[in-house]
């Protein structure tokens, strides 16, 4: 289950998104293609969030850094897909400074919820997905009913599906929260509780700027929906009820 786009694009240019998008690339960049060990020794533990490093007092800025480097190029798409679907649309409702501020505050909280959870772990931590989990809690509270195309493949059973955010975001939420009590916490692989973290911080962020528009009056004036033209896409679900043959 992939989302790959929302049905309400931006109603101005995101250039804070796409400046993210490019430093996030741009920085991929300087070190694909060499050698793994020479990257870790190099990049990611000189840049990287360790949460044994902060337990002891230091490396806090890796809070920030840690946040444009990427394991890989899967890595990398994923997340850069996950900001241009859910980040356009804050940036419009929180500006250009708000939003590039709100999306390092939760880069850092992601990255300090992550250190919390695993306080020992000597393990690089690296990725975007902390902060758009924060993207994406903000998202889910300001545009709860906003349509997402989910691009579902089983074997060879391929259909874009549009479901509303808070479904989606919400079994996002679910997932990471299993991940997590299963999961290792000083060990590798996906940092869950960064996720879920970044995403209540987010989340609660995002709460005083969905009061001054109203709370709830706000989903009433937007029916819960980005406040934007809906898009017409060539490849949509089809609203055309199926006649089966008699």
């Amino acid at each position: 289950m992939l989302p790959i786009r929302d049905h309400n694009p931006s109603g101005r240019t995101p250039f804070v998104v796409y400046a993210l998008m490019a430093v996030n690339i741009g920085v991929f960049l300087t070190y694909v293609g060499q050698p793994e060990q020479q990257v870790f020794q190099n990049v990611f533990l000189d840049w990287a969030l360790i949460p044994a490093r902060l337990s002891q007092g230091s490396g806090f800025e890796t809070l920030l850094t840690s946040t444009f480097l990427h394991g890989g190029l899967m890595h990398l798409a994923g997340n850069m897909l996950f900001l241009w679907i859910f980040g356009d649309n804050l940036e419009d409702e929180m500006g250009h400074l708000g939003f590039t501020l709100f999306y390092l505050a939760c880069a850092v909280g992601a990255g300090l919820i992550h250190t919390l959870a695993a306080p020992l772990s000597p393990v690089p931590t690296v990725g975007a997905s902390g902060a758009i989990a924060g993207v994406m809690g903000a998202y889910l509270l300001l545009f709860p009913k906003a349509r997402v195309d989910i691009l579902i493949i089983l074997v060879v059973f391929v259909r874009i599906l549009a479901i509303p955010a808070w479904l989606m975001l919400g079994l996002w939420l679910i997932f990471q929260f299993l991940g997590g009590l299963g999961a290792d916490p000083n060990g590798g692989g996906v940092a869950y509780w960064a996720h879920a973290g970044g995403f209540f911080v987010g989340f609660a962020l995002t709460v005083p700027l969905w009061m001054r528009r109203g709370g709830p009056r706000f989903w009433s004036r937007t029916h819960g929906q980005p406040p934007h033209p809906e898009a017409r896409y060539k490849l949509s679900p089809s609203h055309i009820p199926k006649v089966p043959r008699r």
